[in-house]
């Protein structure tokens, strides 16, 4: 748990809540202690709670991260709480449970959703071959629903060309996304020790950013 965040949700005071356990395995994830469903230093549920009383009319919301929430089977039931407690409540997933998803979307007042590639592209860098298609349902779902959200985009420029980024962006638009982050890759202590560095020449990614930029009505590189 991180007591205090301004970035995990725009605007937001927020407690973030980092879910334990992943179902996919990119090759620059910079969070592998999160992967397994266990851990030897968890906070229990109702520490969470008890900090969450005393931090009311302190913060604003919680945000629940992961690792993948979307692999908790209390994760409603969780949602449910924070918001009796009056906190608005935020997601952070790769939306690779759709069905899971559509039921939490009513519940929640914001979305970060991470696109890793166009679908045919997903395994190379999730290595798991229905990811794409659990995501890109995942953002047809969150589109439809109307919550306020972000989609983002981690690149490692070894998984992921120039060109590449930009037919991304092109299908996004094309599928209505109007808020888009590219957010450029932690390159130390990622899961595949053997990814090596992520660089690309600022004279190929200047065009890059120039394009999305005019592409849709929110974006940033970060």
């Amino acid at each position: 748990m991180v007591p205090m965040s301004s970035v995990d949700f725009p605007d937001q005071l927020s407690a973030v809540l980092f879910c334990q356990g992943c179902n996919w395995r990119c090759h620059y994830c910079h969070n592998p202690h999160l992967m397994a469903v266990d851990a030897e230093e968890l906070v229990s549920w109702e520490d969470v709670l008890d900090f969450l009383r005393q931090r009311q009319g302190l913060l604003d919301a919680v945000v629940f991260s992961g690792g993948e929430p979307l692999l908790q089977q209390s994760l409603e039931a969780a949602i449910d709480a924070v918001r009796e407690l009056g906190f608005r409540v935020a997601l952070h997933t790769s939306g690779s449970i759709p069905e899971r998803f559509a039921r939490i979307l009513p519940k929640v007042d914001w979305v970060g959703l991470d696109i890793k590639a166009l679908p045919a592209d997903c395994q190379s860098v999730t290595t798991i071959a229905s990811s794409g298609d659990k995501s890109w349902q995942s953002l047809r779902l969150l589109l439809d629903s109307g919550v306020a959200h972000e989609v983002r985009t981690t690149v490692h420029w070894s998984l992921m060309g120039p060109q590449q980024v930009v037919a991304l962006g092109e299908r996004l638009v094309s599928e209505g996304v109007e808020r888009f982050v590219l957010q450029d890759c932690r390159d130390d202590h990622c899961l595949n020790p053997d990814l090596g560095e992520s660089w690309i020449d600022p004279l190929e990614l200047q065009p890059v950013l120039t394009r999305l930029s005019a592409s849709f009505t929110h974006f940033s590189f970060r």
